[in-house]
């Protein structure tokens, strides 16, 4: 039976994510609370719910990609959502939120029988266009396997283990891009520091152990003071929390990360939220004034 799909958050990464959904052939339903973003989905053959009761009570499949925690309670958790729910649906929040927030959904949608996967996703605005996104997903075997094909026009999705297990995947996913964006940072800064063209530096490292797609595509973004955003500031400061409370709940010290949040919360403070994360290099930069100032 041809499964009906509802798609809730077009955002940055939700939009390119849907249109993939419906260029696989899919029928697709989908919200957004500025409706005007999900309009486009129109011509590839989308259609748009005016109101979030009406695409749940149609959908037996719903995906949500949305902002933060905030976000997902003031959806997820409103009486439009969970009054509409019908046995058997699945519920899959693409968003990044907290390992808590999602247990806390699939506790309370298990209670009314509607299945539930946590499947944050990391590849940024490209991998969202590209169909190449890594989707890490925490859940029950049987319901993965269910909507492995849906989940697959959309990346590569890989069950970590139970509800919550997606959430800790993505978080230990944005301690190696947050801190890897500041050694970036710091690597092209000595370059310009020094003289050397940090262009032929990024070239020069490729294939070797320092490569990376961080250094590839934010590094070039820093060369060329680039912050257009891709994968927003604010974003990665509310990973980077959401890192250190998860660690701290299991009595985990993060020093580095610990720092790297610092720095992140610094940026925002200063007006870089709505900048691209590659940003953090302003960070490195103005502290690298202040020290010049106080010598």
């Amino acid at each position: 039976m041809i499964k009906k799909i509802g798609f809730i958050g077009t955002g940055l990464m939700g939009l390119p994510m849907a249109k993939n959904i419906l260029k696989s052939g899919y029928n697709l339903t989908v919200y957004n609370r500025s409706k005007n973003k999900a309009e486009t989905l129109k011509e590839f053959g989308g259609e748009v719910a005016n109101n979030i009761k009406d695409i749940v009570q149609d959908s037996d499949i719903i995906i949500t990609m949305l902002t933060d925690d905030d976000v997902i309670d003031k959806v997820m958790g409103s009486s439009d959502f969970l009054n509409n729910l019908n046995d058997g649906n699945i519920v899959i929040d693409m968003s990044s939120v907290k390992p808590a927030t999602a247990k806390k959904y699939g506790n309370s949608f298990k209670s009314k029988k509607v299945n539930y996967l946590d499947a944050p996703v990391s590849g940024g605005t490209i991998g969202a266009e590209d169909a190449s996104l890594a989707i890490m997903v925490g859940g029950d075997q049987n319901i993965f396997d269910n909507v492995y094909d849906i989940l697959k026009t959309m990346g590569n999705p890989t069950l970590v283990g139970p509800i919550g297990s997606g959430q800790v995947s993505k978080l230990a996913n944005q301690i190696i891009v947050g801190l890897t964006i500041g050694a970036v940072a710091e690597a092209v800064t000595l370059c310009e520091k020094a003289g050397v063209n940090p262009n032929k530096m990024i070239k020069a490292l490729s294939g070797g152990w320092a490569d990376s797609k961080v250094l590839q595509t934010h590094g070039k973004r820093m060369v060329n003071k680039d912050f257009t955003p891709k994968g927003r500031t604010s974003v990665q400061l509310k990973d980077m929390n959401n890192i250190l409370e998860c660690a701290n709940s299991f009595s985990t010290e993060l020093p580095i990360s610990n720092l790297v949040k610092d720095m992140y919360k610094i940026l925002v403070e200063n007006g870089y939220g709505e900048m691209d994360h590659s940003s953090l290099y302003k960070e490195i930069e103005r502290i690298n004034n202040e020290t010049i100032k106080s010598r």
